[in-house]
């Protein structure tokens, strides 16, 4: 009985000069990635720095409460090591319904931005 004959590999696709061949979507973690609660930074915060944890949550709280009074007032908020929080205008504009095509006419607002430090960037 003759032997039987490999198969042969499938052939690679070729690409146009100049171009480069279309890569993979990366892909994604496995688990989703978990959101951090205010009480668990408090537990965080009380377990490094020795303090009940109705401490540290309240204290936390009351930082929530100044920073959220600071902004409507229109403070910009520098958090060394973290960042920058500041309300910005956003004016009104015209916009479309994307069901229907329709212009719509879209309010002036304001939003609250965030601008990361440097050492946040480079840590992440």
């Amino acid at each position: 009985m003759p032997p039987a004959k490999k198969a042969a590999p499938p052939a690679k696709k070729m690409t146009a000069p100049g171009k480069t061949a279309a890569k993979a979507p990366a892909a994604k973690p496995a688990t989703p990635q978990a959101s951090i609660t205010l009480k668990q930074l408090a537990a965080h915060l009380a377990e490094s720095q020795a303090l009940p944890k109705k401490q540290a949550e309240a204290l936390l709280t009351e930082l929530v409460a100044m920073a959220t009074e600071h902004l409507k007032n229109g403070d910009k908020i520098r958090l060394t090591g973290l960042g920058t929080l500041q309300v910005r205008a956003r004016p009104a504009r015209t916009g479309r319904n994307p069901a229907t095509g329709a212009t719509i006419q879209i309010a002036a607002s304001k939003k609250i931005a965030f601008q990361p430090a440097k050492e946040l960037k480079e840590s992440v």
